[in-house]
This record gives structure tokens, sequence and C-alpha cells, in this order.
């Protein structure tokens, strides 16, 4: 493909930015504004202007629980998730051009395949992220913004979106009529529901409350069970999927609830194990996953080819995430303040302009 010739937009060197950086373990107190200089582009990489941007269940184990599976430098800027204008063009960029509105895989180096420790470097972590006010970031790590969606709701989309895009279709394929269970309401759960729906499969969702309840049949959930009403859950899984089980779970639990997860699947189903969200020790029996017979897949939010996949089922089907609450640049201590107690019920966003 031959680059796009294009005039970069000007941005003097001398204009100042702000970013929000972090460190491992360092917790709320931690999370230090600071000032630098606009940077520039080099060769296939552009500079955005960041409009808005997401919190996810990986930046509180980088600050406030010092664990994270994967790498994280010293004061990076944080955030994974962002969306922004591409305000200015390095050297040979052919993938984007100027004015587009663009989001960026979370793994700037996975494009498509499995994962590998050479796709690893990952933003917010290894490399700087998007709690800034401009980003240079690679050509290959960019996709487009549905149409449909605000640059609050397309923030979303880089590592929940995907993960559940991911925990749906990248092991066993989903396909119409399917059982899908997802668990809880967090982010990753209310995207694989309404993703799910979108492809024809049948949803079993669980809550802690009969308020989540009605919102998960909101937005699609053919049957909703209150785990704290009824504890043995997995039975009435089972009794709702006719017997047999579900060919689809969704486990963000992680020790707490994957030994009902493993009485909820059916023979020759999928766990797709996304985390550990709500605590707990594993208390797994391995005799219980032989018998299960399923596959248990560990899922790392994903590559750009699922990020564009999950672009195009939200613009073929108009679906709009679900956020919470937004708030502005220079409420970012509060947002995560607010993000980590735990009571909300979809994304938070940050506005940055």
């Amino acid at each position: 493909m031959n680059a796009i010739v294009q005039t970069p937009v000007a941005v003097p060197s001398a204009e100042r930015m702000q970013s929000y950086h972090m460190s491992m373990g360092a917790g709320l107190d931690g999370l230090l504004l600071k000032q630098h200089e606009v940077p520039t582009p080099g060769p296939h990489e552009v500079l955005l202007r960041v409009r808005a941007v997401s919190l996810n269940y990986r930046e509180l184990m980088i600050m406030l629980q010092g664990r994270y599976p994967l790498p994280v430098k010293a004061d990076v800027i944080g955030v994974s998730d962002g969306a922004g204008e591409v305000i200015a063009l390095g050297h040979g960029v052919s993938r984007v051009k100027l004015g587009d509105r663009v989001i960026a895989s979370i793994f700037p180096r996975w494009i498509d395949g499995p994962f590998s420790i050479e796709r690893a470097a990952q933003l917010g972590g290894s490399l700087d992220g998007m709690l800034t006010e401009y980003a240079v970031l690679h050509e290959d790590a960019l996709v487009h913004i549905p149409e449909h969606l605000s640059w609050q709701e397309a923030a979303t989309l880089p590592c929940a979106a995907v993960t559940a895009w991911n925990a749906l279709t990248g092991g066993h394929a989903l396909k119409a009529g399917d059982n899908v269970l997802v668990l809880g309401s967090g982010s990753v759960s209310l995207f694989a529901l309404q993703f799910a729906k979108a492809c024809g499969a049948r949803v079993i969702a669980t809550t802690s409350s009969d308020d989540k309840a009605v919102r998960l049949r909101e937005l699609g959930a053919d049957d909703v069970i209150n785990y704290r009403s009824q504890p043995d859950w997995s039975a009435e899984v089972r009794r709702l999927s006719g017997g047999i089980g579900v060919q689809h779970v969704v486990e963000v639990g992680g020790g707490s609830t994957m030994p009902q997860s493993l009485k909820s699947v059916c023979l020759g189903g999928e766990i797709a194990f996304v985390g550990t969200a709500a605590g707990g020790e594993s208390m797994i029996d391995a005799n219980a996953i032989f018998a299960s017979g399923a596959v248990i897949r560990a899922v790392a939010a994903g590559h750009r080819t699922q990020l564009t996949e999950v672009t195009r089922l939200m613009t073929e089907h108009r679906i709009k995430p679900v956020i919470d609450r937004v708030f502005a640049f220079d409420q970012a201590p509060a947002a995560f303040a607010y993000y980590a107690n735990q009571r909300r019920f979809g994304k938070v966003v940050i506005s940055v302009a």
C-alpha cells in the first residue's frame, strides 16, 4: 500500500501537555499529574489528541494491589484504553489520515494470531498509556471508531470489549442458539451479554441484586439468577439450559466462582477464564475439571484484528457501551476512587478534551 501523502499538522515544540503517571503498588496517592512537551511522531507513528479514556481492573491491579502479570515500567503514563483524533503524522503512515477518530489496541504489536511474549508490550504498562492530553502511537495499533459512538463510548472498547469478544469467539466459536453464561455486571460481562445476543445466542446472567437483574434483562439477558438468593446457582443454570449446561462461560470471578462454573458448562463446552476480579482463593478440584469435559482457556484481552471485529459488530447492530459515569480530566483521582468502590454498573470514563 502506498503511503498517504499528507502535510502533518504542526504542533509547536513549546506547547505543553499534562499526563497522569502511576507506579506499581503506589496507591491512589501515587497517581501524579505531570507536564511535558508535546511529543513528535516518528516514522509510522501518529500523534493523537486524546479525547477520552476508560478505566479497567488492570489499573487497580497495578496501583492498589501491586501485582500485574506483565511488566510495568516505573512512572508510566497510565491507562490502556483511550480514543483520540489524529492530528499529526510521521513519515510513511498509510493506515490513517489526519482528522481520523481512532482507538488503539492495548497490545500495539499483537496484530493477529496467538499471544506471545514478543507481542506483550502493552499501553499503560511497559508502554506509556492514554491518560494524557497527547499520545504518540504506532499506526499498526489503530482502529477506526464506529460513527455512531461518541469519544467517551469509543474509549471503553480496547480492553473490556475485546476481552468479551475474545472470550466468546477466540476458542470455541460462538454460534446462534448457543447458551452463554455471564457472571455479574462488570464491563466484560456486560459487553459479552450484548455481543452474544447480537450473534443470536441465549444468555443467562448472574447478579447480586434484583435492581441489577432488571438492568441486565433490559440489555437482553434471557434469564438472570440472583446468586445471593440462589447460592447454588449452577443448578439453576443447568435447569435453564435443559439439564445439559451452557456452551460458553465468561468466567470473571476466578477462584470464588470457578467451581460452580465447572458445574454449569456442558460437555465439550468452554470456560473463558478472564481473571480474578472477585478475588477469593482457588478451591478447584482437579476431578471437577476432568469431569466437566470442558476446555478452560485463559483470555488476555485480544489483538487488533479482534478489536476491528468488535467495531464491525457494534456498527452492524448499533451496539452502545454501558457507561456508569464520566469524569473530567482534572477529576482523574476521583474517577479512580469511584472505580475502586466496586459499585458501578458499566464503564467509568474520563473525558480529556
